[in-house]
């Protein structure tokens, strides 16, 4: 008996705690100027505060600015830490919020967290990075791996003078368990091997700037023939692109990778960067909450074949995939056009 009133008066100490220290949740649900329950969506990107996710959440607000129904919760670990997203889906269980939007960095690590959620009847959708598939309803996708996959090595057998062009590249890529960049990867080796440049080697630097740095210089001094570097995260893309510049051999070896383009601006106006492939991520965010929003209210089933996207007009959903269109190549021509 005692044991049993220790345990409820702890769960209960646990559950004020977890409500009292959330960065932007609580228990409370607000309510519109009608006086009727706001549906409280929460995303969680895989690292708050670096600007590909920052220009996520500015198309997110937007769309939260154009529904009055809706309150916005953005939070996210600095660190990147799967264990960290986890520990958030858990804390926003017990905050019972409608939906929960998901950008793992590691999808075996959050599953069991965004199957309680659903388990809790709240909303669990991707964005981003795919997750297991039986923990969420829908995937946000930015771009089918295809398009991203084979526009990026396009890109680098453009950037390196054309197919004729031979030598070796490497791919800079962020943790092995990085389901996205797994999938782009699974496109580029073949794409690769019908052209005439080598992929020789695979780094995983994990979102670690200083170690994406390293993984660039190594490969920069063990592969003599060099032609390209590809830095397939935003994280990665400037550390191999700073690998170069110091190297002094900015224009011999190319890179090119994912990144968004106000950080990369410096590197294409030196002329070591070319080209930096990406979406519209103001856009992804967008049509993330869009989607969120139509789930929570029933205006959208997970069994839909499109979707009302507000301002980007109506999306396919194919095999649980929202699709948000194609890629962006953002050069020295266009980047001044785009500041995120």
């Amino acid at each position: 008996m005692h044991h049993t009133r220790f345990c409820f008066v702890l769960l209960s100490l646990c559950s004020i705690w977890s409500a009292g220290c959330g960065n932007s949740s609580s228990s409370s649900a607000p309510t519109t100027a009608t006086g009727e329950k706001k549906i409280r969506i929460c995303m969680l990107p895989k690292i708050k505060g670096i600007s590909y996710f920052s220009s996520c959440y500015e198309g997110a607000k937007r769309a939260a600015a154009e529904l009055p129904n809706v309150e916005l919760i953005y939070d996210g670990p600095i660190d990147g830490d799967p264990k960290k997203q986890a520990e958030m889906i858990e804390r926003w269980i017990v905050d019972k919020v409608d939906v929960i939007c998901v950008a793992p960095s590691a999808p075996d690590v959050v599953a069991n967290a965004m199957k309680d959620a659903r388990a809790a009847g709240i909303h669990v959708i991707t964005w981003d990075a795919d997750g297991a598939v039986d923990s969420r309803q829908l995937f946000i996708n930015q771009a089918t791996p295809a398009s991203i996959g084979k526009g990026m090595v396009a890109v680098m057998v453009d950037n390196v003078g054309g197919p004729d062009v031979t030598g070796d590249v490497v791919i800079v890529s962020s943790d092995p368990t990085s389901a996205n960049q797994n999938a782009w990867i699974d496109v580029m080796k073949p794409a690769l091997e019908a052209t005439k440049l080598k992929l020789v080697t695979i780094k995983y630097p994990g979102e670690n700037a200083s170690n994406a740095l390293a993984d660039a210089q190594d490969v920069i001094k063990k592969y003599p023939n060099l032609k390209g570097i590809f830095g397939i995260s935003s994280v990665s893309f400037p550390g191999a692109a700073e690998a170069v510049e110091q190297s002094g051999k900015g224009g011999q070896i190319m890179v090119t990778g994912l990144s968004t383009p106000t950080p990369m601006k410096r590197f294409i106006d030196s002329g070591t960067v070319k080209s930096i492939v990406l979406w519209n991520t103001l856009d992804l965010g967008y049509l993330t909450v869009r989607v969120a929003e139509g789930l929570a209210t029933g205006k959208l089933k997970p069994s839909d074949s499109e979707c009302d996207a507000g301002s980007l007009g109506s999306k396919p959903i194919v095999d649980g995939h929202v699709l948000l269109g194609d890629i962006l190549v953002f050069t020295k021509d266009n980047i001044d056009q785009y500041n995120f």
